[in-house]
């Protein structure tokens, strides 16, 4: 490199960031959102805080296993080393086209996020990345490699050193820097290596190659054997503490070929497609799929429509509540823990906040439930998408090694949106209709992101997962994705439908020619190694609302229309062939009970069911001519009998305020109701031939003559039959969870802009030259702000600034806002009157303007300056 290019290299990488051109810029913003929160003042600010160590964690941690083992190589080379350099350790002695296909990419990659900088021959990885990559006995590199020759000799003898060089059979040096160059330099050469190797007895050379893949580091005793001796005498193996000795790194680089990597991954395991379907076959059974979420999220809040179960003192569901949930969903406790969960994130349920705290439908519901079908899907398949609340870890123990229960805290793993969306953005990139093998897909995303799934491990959400326990949280979170979207009907038969293709943003499929469409789960499709394009997530939630929009749209057509009929059966049950419709699914609700689901609803109707829709102010009159309106077949016999019958017994007997009474014009059921032993309890005492008085409240004395087969109505004070309707219990307006964020989120293209400007403008102030101040060194020629603010007097600086507005030059000032934060700019002053001075502001890049007596002080460009 010649003097003027060495001169022209940057020192920094404050330096490289200079250089840098504003799209490059917003590229590091975009990629490391934690840079730009808040806007630092200027470059120099910026690679500080890019060389923190929060800042370096996560940004290895987003960094796929290709580039992530460039940095684990460029943390094993010398500093700075040389793209050929990086390539030999990448791609070995004997090259690998593979390799050296990608490696341009995941350098630029590395470059971009700022852990990279300087040019091809003089590559720099950020001191902080290379103190977190770089091997030590503490800190295993997942190269395996050990120290350098240098490093491992730091603490020995000068002598000792010389007698390795012997051994070696090199010549001895004056000084120990020297012998250590020299023993490195016969490490490094090819030629005089394999000679020095070759001449090692056969269990010396089993010694190095257990060695050679880490982990380097040995066990010996004090009188070693004579084959680890000649390994030890040679420099071959280095001691490091009493009783342990490292393989150096550059022998083990040797006996490598040159690899830093027993395995490069250059190219991501592509994801295979297990099975495929015709398109509309994946529709048709994701839409059936949504009509069922939908029927079960409906069955749930029915069920706490009264009120739902206690809510813990700590929060949450207890795990006999969700056992009942379970059962009365007809569903495993961890799916029940599902719907539980996506209809809290959707906002549909939460605390009511009374003294005897319960779970109960929001006013939200009511809301969602008056939407059409495609749209109170595409609202739960949005929360869904969205949530950081993860059911699965329901059941597992936190931190403090307590049960972690649905609804409450704890439950949320940021890294699941992105999880999610990427799981479904991989399918986007099969064929239309394939199904994907779990597998690579789970292994696709440990590729993507191999660090950061390394490190999250998670205890919670172990419960009900078996072996599954034992992995990364980002491989179990895209399991619970995978079954999760069957579920809701985002996939069908395991393959992406359109509604879901469409919720995620993902491109229309490109149809290729007309070919026989597989049919059928056993039918494999090929394999593609293609790279899966990355669909990006929607960045704002305007987006994601359009994006849900139109899932919406393409789920409505493949939603049957809903039917205003069922079919009567003799044996007390109705048969509904498909969705009803709202009224007549609700009076149906209530008049029968539902026996089984799946593309038919079976209901049955019984005494109870029956009285319950005459307490709901039914008659026998309107319920038979409900029935007749909607049956497709004539009303059996035996349901009208039913009808007719409870209806008769229906409200003869009167419940009311005494503490209770019972009154019946019939004495004879009376006299049976106190001769009944099960009416002992209720405190039963007749006050006349047909007026009964209880201790009991009145509404345990119906529930208690309900229990011994009677049907009595309530009754008010006037003596009017009460219509016992069932009060729907309703918490007060509740918003739905807040995602917590994996991070500051990513910036706009507006705030982008913005802080690139920002960050340019401060940096030219804060690096313009400047004349010398009266407070400043004299005879050094043209000072630099050196990140200090410039201090005048008012008078001073009121003249220079009326001196500037004649000349029209620029001018470095101080200033102090009114929040008193200090900021150096770039002004130049159009008019100065009032106490004020406006000015061209080169750091916002508009007029503005400063009171005079908020300037700290201010300077004059260098005649030299830019």
């Amino acid at each position: 490199m010649s003097t003027e290019e060495k001169s022209a290299a940057p020192r920094s990488l404050a330096e490289a960031l200079r250089v840098r051109d504003d799209v490059s810029l917003a590229a590091l913003l975009r990629s490391r959102p934690d840079l730009v929160t808040p806007v630092p003042t200027d470059l120099t600010q910026l690679a500080t805080r890019a060389g923190t160590r929060a800042s370096v964690v996560r940004a290895l941690e987003r960094l796929d296993r290709f580039a992530l083992q460039t940095a684990e190589a460029l943390a094993v080379a010398e500093d700075p080393a040389s793209y050929e350099e990086l390539l030999g350790l990448m791609a070995g002695d004997e090259g690998d086209p593979a390799v050296s296909a990608a490696l341009p990419r995941a350098v630029a990659l590395l470059r971009e996020q700022a852990l990279v900088w300087g040019a091809d021959d003089r590559l720099r990885l950020v001191r902080t990345a290379r103190e977190l990559l770089a091997p030590s006995a503490q800190h295993p590199s997942p190269t395996g490699l050990g120290p350098t020759v240098r490093e491992a000799t730091a603490g020995m003898s000068p002598g000792r050193i010389q007698e390795i060089l012997a051994a070696a059979g090199l010549s001895s040096t004056h000084d120990s820097v020297s012998a250590v160059t020299a023993l490195g330099g016969l490490f490094t050469d090819r030629t005089r290596m394999a000679a020095l190797l070759d001449a090692l007895p056969g269990p010396s050379r089993e010694v190095l190659e257990r060695l050679m893949w880490g982990p380097p580091y040995g066990q010996v005793t004090h009188d070693p054997a004579a084959h680890l001796r000649a390994l030890l005498d040679r420099g071959l193996l280095l001691p490091t503490a009493p009783g342990t000795v490292v393989l150096p790194r550059e022998v083990a680089l040797h006996l490598r070929g040159g690899r830093a990597h027993r395995t490069t991954e250059p190219v991501p395991p592509p994801v295979e497609a297990a099975a495929a379907h015709r398109p509309q076959v994946v529709d048709a059974t994701a839409a059936g799929q949504a009509l069922a979420a939908l029927a079960t999220v409906e069955e749930l809040l029915k069920e706490w429509d009264e009120g739902g179960p206690a809510v813990l003192r700590a929060g949450g569901l207890s795990v006999r509540d969700l056992k009942r949930t379970a059962v009365a969903l007809d569903v495993p406790e961890p799916v029940a823990a599902f719907w539980v969960e996506l209809a809290y994130a959707a906002g549909l349920i939460a605390s009511d906040g009374e003294a005897d705290e319960r779970y109960a439908a929001t006013p939200a519901y009511d809301e969602w439930r008056e939407l059409p079908p495609a749209e109170r899907w595409a609202r739960l398949a949005e929360s869904w998408l969205t949530a950081t609340r993860t059911p699965g870890v329901v059941g597992g123990r936190d931190a403090k090694d307590r049960t972690l229960s649905a609804l409450g805290p704890n439950l949320d793993r940021s890294a699941a949106p992105e999880v999610r969306h990427r799981v479904l953005a991989l399918l986007a990139g099969l064929p239309e209709g394939a199904a994907p093998d779990a597998e690579s897909v789970l292994a696709r995303l440990r590729w993507e992101r191999p660090l950061r799934g390394a490190q999250q491990r998670d205890q919670g959400g172990q419960g009900g997962q078996g072996a599954q326990g034992e992995e990364d949280l980002r491989s179990r979170l895209a399991r619970w994705t995978l079954s999760e979207a069957e579920l809701l009907g985002v996939t069908g038969r395991g393959a992406l439908a359109a509604p879901g293709r469409a919720l995620i943003g993902a491109p229309e499929p490109v149809h290729p020619a007309a070919e026989p469409e597989p049919e059928g789960p056993g039918d494999k499709l090929p394999v593609h190694h293609h790279r899966t394009p990355p669909v990006p997530a929607p960045a704002t939630p305007a987006e994601q609302a359009a994006a849900t929009a139109a899932a919406a749209r393409l789920l409505a057509p493949l939603f049957p229309e809903p039917l205003d009929h069922v079919l009567l059966q003799a044996d007390l049950t109705a048969v509904a062939p498909g969705p009803l419709e709202r009224e007549l699914a609700d009076v149906l609700g209530v008049l029968a009970d539902v026996e089984s689901k799946g593309g038919a609803t079976v209901y049955r109707f019984t005494p109870g069911s029956v009285r319950r829709a005459l307490d709901a102010g039914q008659s026998a009159a309107d319920l038979h001519a409900f029935l007749a309106r909607h049956s497709r077949t004539p009303v059996p016999q035996p349901l009208t009998y039913l009808i007719d019958d409870v209806a008769r017994r229906h409200g003869r007997l009167r419940v009311g305020a005494a503490s209770a009474y019972v009154r019946c014009d019939d004495d004879a059921t009376l006299d049976e109701i106190l001769a009944d032993k099960r009416a002992a309890g209720l405190g039963l005492r007749r006050l006349a031939p047909t007026v009964l008085a209880a201790q009991a409240d009145p509404a345990a004395l119906l529930e208690g003559l309900r229990a011994m087969g009677f049907a009595p109505a309530a009754e008010s004070a006037a003596g009017d039959v009460l219509i016992a309707r069932a009060d729907a219990h309703r918490t007060p307006p509740r918003a739905a969870p807040q995602p917590v964020p994996d991070g500051p989120p990513v910036p706009d293209d507006t705030l982008l802009t913005a802080a690139v400007r920002a960050i340019r403008a401060g940096d030219l102030a804060s690096t313009t030259p400047r004349k010398p101040g009266p407070g400043d060194d004299a005879g050094d020629g043209p000072a630099r702000s050196g990140g200090e603010l410039p201090r005048t007097g008012a008078a001073e600086t009121l003249a220079t600034v009326q001196a500037a507005v004649l000349t029209g030059e620029a001018l470095w000032i101080g200033y102090v806002n009114a929040e008193g934060a200090a900021s150096q700019r770039l002004i130049a002053p159009i008019r100065v009157e009032g106490g004020f001075v406006t000015a061209y502001d080169h750091t916002a890049d508009e007029v503005r303007t400063y009171p005079l007596h908020r300037i700290t002080g201010v300077a004059e460009l260098a005649d030299d300056a830019g």
